[in-house]
């Protein structure tokens, strides 16, 4: 079975130039904002669609990919048996690794209701980096074709990938930090949080009163900084995974889809993908995570120990 996933992955590889080729026959113009559909389908097809409607070309590259991407899955899974298929087996093998390598950030506690929420995540935004890759989004719409070159122009490409968009991956990153505050008070509680924010972490029987007190109000104002840096959050998720996908698509519009720069570009989107979800899981580890087998006298050692010792390495590897 291993051997037959590895041919069909490298039968995959071999036809990405070739998909490099068909995407490479329209030249987008210099303006890649997204673009509301509702003008250009009404004056080409005369229909009557409201100007606000909210039809943006990555809008409906994010409805058509997910409901493939939905459609694939089943096909491939169909019914989970005890002997897995070969689509089973390939799904299986993709959870199990992210489940080994975020259960010890995230803490076997809200393990189980975090991991759906991020394998979704995960999923969801490599498939939409991936999907710029593919011939026609990006490069397929309507524009005009220039006198002096007779080549075609692109002004409001058809569609565009979800993740080229900054609202796309704003509204990825609201979700995560949606999801992040309902976990956190779910599985780590009010007395918690306020703790891991502005509480005290020095042991009161350790220090002279006076020092223990000072530290009190220096851990207070240190937790009123960490809340900035909490709600910057969701703009340093989206901003990065925005800024690298944008670029990438722009780069590979300049060079004429370079095989190099196109192989770059789905490492860069499985990278961004992972990055996304591991920042996701590190914030949701870093308060519900301060040890499976310790009480809550435990948290100032077990959850600094143990969970801020994940986010040098995450934050490393947003850096690339």
């Amino acid at each position: 079975m291993a051997l037959r996933v590895s041919a069909s992955a490298l039968k995959t590889l071999v036809a990405l130039p070739l998909f490099a080729v068909f995407a490479a026959t329209a030249h987008a113009a210099g303006d890649a904002a997204p673009a509301n559909l509702a003008p250009a389908l009404n004056q080409v097809y005369g229909w009557n669609l409201p100007a606000w409607l909210p039809l943006s070309n990555s809008i409906l590259t994010s409805f058509l990919v997910t409901t493939l991407l939905i459609i694939g899955i089943r096909l491939m899974v169909g019914t989970p048996k005890i002997v897995p298929g070969r689509g089973q087996a390939v799904f299986e093998g993709l959870i199990t690794t992210l489940k080994d390598m975020l259960e010890p950030i995230i803490g076997k506690k809200a393990m189980p209701a975090a991991f759906p929420i991020l394998l979704c995540i995960f999923i969801f935004i490599l498939v939409h980096n991936w999907s710029g890759l593919l011939p026609f989004i990006g490069t397929a719409g309507w524009g005009y074709a220039d006198p002096e070159t007779g080549k075609f122009v692109l002004q409001v490409p058809a569609l565009r990938p979800h993740t080229s968009e900054a609202n796309g991956t704003l509204a990825l990153a609201l979700f995560s930090f949606g999801a992040w505050i309902i976990l956190i008070f779910k599985y780590a509680g009010p007395g918690v949080i306020w703790h891991d924010l502005f509480g005290n972490k020095a042991g009161k029987g350790e220090l002279h009163p006076a020092m223990y007190y000072f530290l009190t109000v220096v851990f207070f104002l240190v937790g009123i900084i960490e809340l900035v840096s909490i709600g910057m959050r969701p703009i340093t998720l989206s901003a990065r995974l925005f800024g690298n996908v944008f670029g990438g698509e722009n780069l590979l519009h300049a060079t004429g889809f370079i095989f190099i720069f196109y192989f770059l570009e789905i490492i860069v989107g499985l990278v961004q993908a992972f990055v996304f979800t591991l920042l996701s899981a590190v914030y949701i580890g870093l308060i519900c995570n301060h040890g499976d087998d310790h009480g809550h006298e435990g948290h100032g050692h077990g959850h600094d120990d143990h969970a801020h010792g994940h986010a040098p390495a995450a934050e490393a590897a947003a850096k690339h």
